[in-house]
């Protein structure tokens, strides 16, 4: 893939306005402590959010949603069970499906479900640094959901497994690192603000969702929810005073983003 940042950032744009055109239902199968904020993020980008996280119906909706988000932020055991469903039937179904390892290396029973889950070829894989690096058998694992490597480390990670398994990797951090094995493409937008609440990254993985609900290529649609969400999160933070506020002010500026602030305010290479 060849393009400039120029490109990159119209892409953005254009595919955010997709999104509120089409409002794509994006099934969410999310940790109990970010539900809310998932769905609100949803929401905000003009998506559809449905929770539904139960055995018997997450294959169901899976075969009928735009795209579907598996969060390991919480895994029970019925929802480990949906999980597992639900990724069958987006595969075999062609449905686009997120997957965020979340906690992945320290803990047992989520490390084994991700790599169950991956080999089922999620669309993308969405995670911080110390995470993507387990899930490639390169780390030993976040300091429970928090990363303790940088983004630059994952780097040949990430490009492991976009190779091995075919998604796109999304590293978060700092610079955002977008890799489908051949090209590396980072987004500098953001704010330290996102480390303070609970379910930033989580948030994250359910807009990507919706992006890749419409975007042919999933590369692309990738770079353009980190950039569209990373520069959310940048103008909000300018306007708060702490954590708290700062979650309403990233649904407020996620609502109302357009193709002009996305094209004066990304910063892509």
């Amino acid at each position: 893939m060849t393009r400039t940042p120029t490109d990159l950032l119209n892409t953005t744009g254009d595919l955010l306005s997709q999104v509120r055109t089409h409002g794509p239902l994006v099934q969410c199968l999310t940790n109990t402590v970010t539900t809310n904020l998932v769905a609100n993020a949803v929401l905000a980008v003009g998506a559809s959010p449905a929770m539904v996280d139960i055995p018997g119906e997450a294959g169901v909706l899976a075969q009928a949603a735009g795209a579907v988000l598996i969060n390991l932020g919480t895994p029970s055991g019925e929802q480990r069970e949906a999980m597992v469903e639900a990724a069958r039937a987006a595969s075999a179904s062609g449905t686009p499906w997120v997957l965020d390892p979340v906690g992945v290396g320290l803990l047992p029973i989520r490390t084994a479900l991700a790599q169950q889950l991956l080999e089922l070829r999620p669309t993308v894989v969405r995670g911080n640094s110390s995470e993507i690096r387990t899930l490639a058998g390169s780390g030993s694992g976040a300091r429970g959901v928090d990363a303790v490597d940088e983004v630059e480390a994952a780097r040949d990670a990430a490009v492991e497994i976009a190779r091995s398994s075919g998604a796109v990797v999304a590293v978060s951090g700092e610079v955002d690192l977008i890799t489908d094995g051949a090209t590396v493409v980072r987004v500098a937008n953001g704010t330290e603000l996102f480390t303070t609440i609970t379910g930033a990254g989580c948030a994250l993985g359910a807009v990507t969702a919706a992006f890749v609900a419409v975007g042919e290529n999933p590369l692309l649609a990738t770079i353009a929810a980190c950039t569209a969400y990373e520069i959310a999160g940048e103008l909000a933070a300018a306007r708060v005073e702490g954590p708290g506020s700062f979650v309403v002010a990233l649904l407020d500026t996620l609502s109302v983003i357009d193709a002009d602030t996305v094209t004066s305010h990304g910063r892509v290479s």
